[in-house]
């Protein structure tokens, strides 16, 4: 039986925010961002929800009929990009004001983001804890690795673990060679997946 997805619209917000907050609370950069738990639990949906409103303005984010998974994409064009300098430091005003890691892993992962090719950025995805390992992950990264295999368009993520990076071989991505190294912190692992015409599946 296959996945049920849809479009996700600012109707969605809180519900998507809310499963962006359940899924991410002990990544191991959302830890690394926020060490102290109690802060974390207050403050990480501030973070969640602003990523949200990003790409609800300027990509789209797909979620599952029943709500329990969703992936944040944005679309890059090809050529090089505008760099918004500011950016960064408007996050960590709205976020949590005093946390100069907020800032920091905005500005490190958008100097290791590639240039030139255009791509689909796979910004996040996020599977409720109780339904990981289900295939819905997997799901939500096919239906857009599909279309862009069918417009010979890469794509692009940051894995945060090993394990998801595993996963996102199995999808064809491959690392591009050069860890994000967070600061005392963990490593994040920028993929790249050129397009193919025989998408591979998961095994």
């Amino acid at each position: 039986m296959g996945v049920a997805i849809r479009r996700a619209g600012e109707t969605d917000r809180e519900e998507v925010t809310r499963l962006l907050d359940e899924a991410f609370q002990d990544d191991p950069v959302s830890s690394w961002i926020f060490p102290g738990a109690d802060h974390r639990r207050r403050t990480h949906p501030l973070l969640m929800g602003a990523f949200l409103d990003i790409v609800l303005d300027a990509g789209y984010a797909d979620v599952t009929e029943d709500g329990s998974a969703c992936a944040l994409w944005l679309s890059i064009p090809a050529g090089p990009q505008e760099e918004d300098e500011e950016g960064p430091a408007r996050l960590r005003a709205a976020v949590d004001p005093g946390n100069e890691r907020v800032e920091l892993v905005a500005r490190l992962t958008a100097e290791a983001h590639p240039a030139g090719a255009a791509h689909e950025y796979l910004w996040m995805i996020a599977v409720r804890p109780e339904r990981q390992g289900e295939g819905l992950g997997t799901a939500l990264v096919e239906r857009v690795l599909e279309r862009c295999d069918g417009e010979g368009r890469a794509a692009y993520l940051e894995a945060s673990g090993e394990r998801s990076r595993g996963l996102y071989e199995r999808l064809g991505f491959a690392f591009t060679g050069r860890p994000v190294a967070l600061p005392a912190g963990p490593f994040m692992w920028p993929m790249w997946r050129e397009p193919s015409h025989s998408p591979p599946r998961d095994r």
